[in-house]
């Protein structure tokens, strides 16, 4: 049943013009009556209507995109593919579409309400990009947003983000697990065996797919997993760094570190070259995702492609209704290995 103002106003027992002098922000209201109805309109989940030129259509002429750190390459990459394809008929506006691109900074509650705010909009179609939070709460919340998005007639995509059943939303999502098996076997195939691991943020599904197939590949060559021998911390150079520094006091015979992604191997190897190690003769490194800056690194690294660019311009065809969803609304987008000069033999 769809919330009204006059819903809004009974649960925060106000009038349904004190309701909507909150919401307009056109006049003063008191501070303790506007934290009231705006607590209302959060448990009731109601959205206000947004402007009166997307009133006039199903849908207006915008497109959300949401992503966790415009700045991060894995996230811009997309980001750009996506809006390269979101022109075309249908816009009131010479036939665009205006891309907005939300960065939530990996917070869940910025997540909500951006897609509260793409919902008021009316949206012609909402693009999330990259791993999902794992707690359940907020991924009911999410399938929640996603359902009413679609109710209203937006398209909704996941780029690089695991399937949200019941939902409607289209998914192209990464084979993160397989991706992390094949990069650990080839290092295994070089003859290492004691590999630390530097995994993301835990709460990321990311994280854990990735972290799955790696642990997948010792299990089938019969390594036992020292605990030793993984790090969370942040999809960043720092983070790489820290962690590196972090494995090699908890077990300096390790051979070889596998990194969450390429900013993050950057960072390991910056560390082991401090630490008077040298890469791959002492240590190998590898990486994840195939960042532009990967191949230049000294040396260059290995790891594993996805196609981002790809990824997000088939996600903006499919938003903007111009390519047919994949059967089952699922497509898994498989990475490719790149091997390069960072990985060899193990010393000794």
């Amino acid at each position: 049943m769809t919330v009204t103002l006059a819903d809004v106003a009974a649960r925060a027992q106000v009038s349904p013009a004190t309701v909507s002098r909150v919401l307009n922000g056109n006049y003063p209201v008191a501070a303790s009556t506007r934290e009231r109805v705006l607590k209302a309109v959060d448990e009731l989940d109601y959205v206000l209507n947004g402007p009166a030129s997307a009133l006039a259509a199903a849908t207006s002429d915008l497109v959300g995109i949401l992503v966790n750190d415009i700045a991060d390459p894995f996230f811009g990459i997309m980001a750009g593919a996506i809006q390269s394809e979101i022109g075309g008929p249908g816009g009131r506006a010479g036939g665009e579409r205006l891309a907005v691109v939300c960065n939530t900074g990996g917070s869940p509650e910025r997540e909500l309400t951006y897609l509260t705010l793409l919902q008021r909009q009316r949206a012609a179609a909402v693009v999330l990009t990259g791993g999902a939070v794992e707690d359940a709460p907020h991924k009911a919340a999410v399938a929640a947003k996603l359902r009413r998005l679609g109710e209203a007639g937006t398209r909704v995509v996941l780029c690089g983000r695991p399937p949200a059943p019941d939902t409607g939303a289209i998914a192209l999502t990464f084979d993160n697990r397989g991706g992390g098996r094949e990069l650990t076997e080839h290092l295994i195939g070089l003859g290492h065996r004691r590999l630390g691991y530097i995994a993301g943020p835990e709460e990321r599904t990311t994280t854990r797919h990735r972290l799955e197939g790696h642990r997948a590949a010792l299990a089938a060559h019969g390594i036992a997993e020292d605990p030793r021998w993984t790090v969370h911390g942040r999809y960043d150079r720092r983070s790489g760094y820290e962690a590196t520094l972090e494995l090699l006091r908890r077990d300096p015979s390790l051979t070889a570190v596998v990194a969450a992604n390429d900013s993050v191997a950057l960072g390991a190897c910056a560390a082991l070259r401090e630490a008077g190690l040298r890469i791959p003769a002492d240590v190998s490194v590898a990486g994840f995702d195939d960042l532009p800056f990967s191949i230049d690194a000294v040396p260059a690294l290995t790891t594993v492609r996805l196609p981002l660019a790809e990824a997000g311009a088939r996600a903006g065809r499919i938003a903007m209704g111009r390519e047919e969803a994949p059967p089952g609304g699922i497509a898994v987008v498989r990475g490719e290995l790149m091997v390069r000069g960072s990985c060899g033999r193990p010393r000794g």
